[in-house]
């Protein structure tokens, strides 16, 4: 490379390869730094993210402004405020895994119901998440809940706090529930003025199960050590959108 580029006297042919030369070792560093892992970032107490949420529902659309401030770190947990903005409420306190992964009780054992990230990202690594739940709530059986998780590379994304090199996480599943049976008593006045009678009629539903399609996508950035885009959508059994929530990062502050 040094003899073709030192002087600026070579050949039109000479400097055509060099060129070439020159921009392809460039894209092979950038390769090189694309594909390399990326390991789970170092926390500190006082690290913040604020983020511009929305949510679209079947009850309307929402949009709110939330702080997240590292209040404890330990090895394996992430201690957290959560303040909304404009609110004059306490912050709420939440817990993360080390790792950004969100875990609670599902049938009276700890599980990981959350896994955005899997450390280290690297280009086309998958996992996977599963779990299911009985009876979570007094019209379901049960709920199972699948995602497929996989890396897909490196994106531009521009938000609030500015214009990032992402590392772009995917997750495609479904979520299947039972809905349990129920019972609707209807009644009727019957007869003359008088002499009326009122009769009951009981309508049955027995159980049935549906399901529907889970779509989730997750732009992290290492320097900002948490994403700076997220978007969730959930589909039903017919396979039309019912819920999309998406949060993005407008400021952080980060050691």
């Amino acid at each position: 490379m040094d003899s073709i580029c030192a002087t600026t006297k070579a050949p039109m042919k000479k400097l055509t390869h060099c060129i070439g030369f020159l921009l392809s070792m460039i894209a092979a560093s950038s390769a090189i730094a694309a594909n390399e892992a990326v390991d789970r970032p170092q926390l500190q107490v006082g690290d913040t993210w604020t983020y511009r949420q929305t949510a679209d529902t079947k009850a309307g659309f929402k949009e709110e402004r939330l702080t997240y401030t590292l209040t404890r770190v330990t090895a394996k947990t992430l201690y957290m405020d959560q303040h909304q903005d404009g609110s004059n409420q306490p912050p709420r306190s939440v817990v993360y895994a080390s790792d950004w992964s969100r875990m609670r009780s599902v049938n009276g054992v700890e599980t990981v119901v959350s896994e955005p990230l899997n450390f280290p990202l690297s280009p086309n690594k998958t996992w996977q998440l599963h779990f299911r739940e009985e009876r979570p709530n007094p019209q379901r059986a049960w709920e199972d809940w699948t995602n497929d998780f996989v890396v897909v590379g490196h994106e531009t994304v521009k938000v609030g706090a500015g214009e990032f090199d992402a590392i772009k996480i995917e997750a495609e599943g479904k979520w299947r529930s039972e809905v349990v049976a129920s019972s609707q008593v209807s009644s009727a006045a019957q007869g003359a003025s008088g002499n009326a009678t009122i009769s009951s009629t009981v309508a049955s539903t027995a159980p049935y199960q549906i399901e529907g399609r889970i779509y989730k996508a997750f732009w992290y950035v290492p320097a900002v050590k948490r994403w700076v885009k997220v978007v969730e959508e959930t589909y039903s059994t017919t396979g039309v959108r019912y819920e999309r929530s998406v949060h993005e990062l407008e400021s952080f502050n980060v050691h």
